[in-house]
Formats: structure tokens, sequence, C-alpha cells
């Protein structure tokens, strides 16, 4: 059996006196595998996808990613392997206010020397951004705006494409249709879910949204 692509073990944190916050004895998911993870406000769930990226880092237990252990890894290590291997979905988005919206779609992508082997030149890492960005009702004019004259919403599918460009192992994707209306939140996380299942991305879903298992192999409920 091949080892697991996301595999967690003896991993606890806290913050600072609180009562444990995240305790897990063993958590893996597979290379591929699609999984919802619920929870009320304050459980842990965003920590958990930032100990997962390598953003923090838990002082007890380990966190692995394709056999990584990402402690072991110097903070600039960790930056370079997570634009490597993960795309994310931020809940506060991260684009880069004074760039358009296409090129913040671009911009992880060519930050990283793996994702961007993808595509022959720049312009076929472009059309290729367009492509998912239409298929989100982003359209050419759309795009080449500034990205803060986009609605919040219009801001949430950029940064979806962005995460989905050159094909990660792993997509971690935070509340990621909370600002969209009920049909482009369907045709969101459609995109994710499909464009993940072609191009064999890994999906951890982050929502409150507990109908949205029905997308995914698996839904893992947390518990304060």
């Amino acid at each position: 059996m091949s080892a697991a692509l996301v595999d967690l073990e003896g991993l606890k944190f806290s913050w600072g006196a609180k009562e444990t916050l995240i305790d897990l004895p063993r958590w893996q998911v597979q290379a591929g595998e699609q999984l919802l993870i619920s929870g009320p406000s304050g459980c842990g769930k965003s920590t958990l996808l930032a100990l997962i990226a390598g953003i923090m880092v838990a002082p007890k237990g380990s966190v692995k990613l394709l056999g990584v252990d990402l402690a072991s890894l110097t903070a600039a290590h960790r930056d370079r392997f997570r634009a490597d291997h993960i795309g994310i979905v931020f809940q506060q988005f991260n684009l880069i206010p004074y760039l358009s919206a296409l090129d913040n779609m671009v911009l992880a992508c060519r930050l990283s020397s793996r994702r961007s082997q993808s595509f022959s030149t720049v312009n076929s890492m472009r059309d290729a951004a367009r492509k998912l960005a239409n298929d989100l009702d982003l359209d050419a004019k759309a795009i080449a705006r500034p990205v803060t004259q986009l609605s919040i919403g219009q801001q949430q599918r950029v940064a979806a494409v962005r995460a989905l460009l050159g094909e990660p192992e792993l997509l971690l994707a935070d509340e990621p249709s909370s600002a969209l209306d009920a049909k482009r939140e369907s045709q969101l996380i459609d995109l994710l879910t499909r464009q993940c299942r072609r191009q064999g991305t890994a999906l951890i879903l982050v929502s409150h949204h507990q109908a949205l298992e029905k997308h995914v192999d698996r839904h893992w409920r947390m518990s304060l």
C-alpha cells in the first residue's frame, strides 16, 4: 500500500495555555481523495489547514506531505515546498491588489518551478487560467481589470483559479464559496471537484455547508 499524501501522527495543538484544540493520534488523506471538513466555529478547521500547509508548525506530533516531515524544513524551504505542491484558497483570498485578476491567477504558478513546468510558455499558462476563469463566469474583460475592481465573489473565484493552476498534488480550500450565491457556489464546488479529479489533485475542503458532502469522497466532522 502506498504512503498517504497527507499523514498526521500524534498531532496536538493549542493556543497558549488553553485546552488542546487539535488532538489527532493518526489522520490521513490519500492521493486524489476529496474530503470535506465541517464543524462549529472555533473547532480548529482553519488551524488544521494551516498546519497541513506548513504555515504553522505544531509543537507535538508530525505533519508529513508526500513523505516529507514539514517540521524538518526551514521556514524558507516550507514556503518553497508549499508553492510547489499545494494550492490554497484562503478565506481572505490573499490577492495582490495592484495586479490584474489574470496576473493574480498565474502568480503562484509562475513562482513555482514545478507547477510552471505544466506549461510550455507563459502565454499557455495564461490561456489555461482564462479557460478556468471562463468556467466560473469570469469573462476576459473582468480578469483584465485590477483585482480590487472586482466584487468579493469574483475575487473568490480568482483565488480558486490561482489555486488550481499548475496541477498541485493538494488543494486546500477554506470556506471557498462563502461569498457566493447558491448558483455560483455550486459552479465553484463543481469546478474544484471536477478539476481536482481530472488532474489527480487531492482536495481538503473546509465548509459550514454539510450539504457539500455530496460532492466529495468523505466527510469528517470536527467538534469543540
